[in-house]
């Protein structure tokens, strides 16, 4: 069995955030990939309603190409609705903190 450590030696190892100015990122900021996220959501809604409708006008088109295109947007606007709900809710709690 291995002794139990201290805290304090595990937490010297973890860098501390630098002071003084807004934190900046080398990654995409979050607003970048939430527009991104919803721009995919779109073309997959825009590529389903293609098929759907392609479908429906007798082209040759499987049916079961539909029904995967169709669930993966349902899917994708699924996501985004919970990132919506889940984004609002954290509003509301970030309304009631008192400071």
């Amino acid at each position: 069995m291995e002794p139990i450590l201290p805290i304090t030696s595990s937490l010297a190892s973890i860098p501390l955030p630098q002071h003084g100015g807004p934190a900046t990122s080398n990654g995409p900021s979050f607003d970048h990939t939430l527009q991104g996220f919803i721009d995919s959501v779109n073309e997959l809604q825009k590529e389903s309603g293609s098929l759907s409708e392609r479908f429906i006008k007798g082209e040759a088109v499987d049916l079961h190409d539909v029904m995967i295109t169709t669930e993966k947007a349902k899917t994708s606007f699924q996501l985004l609705m919970e990132l919506r709900n889940k984004a609002l809710d954290l509003y509301r709690e970030a309304i009631r903190i008192q400071v």
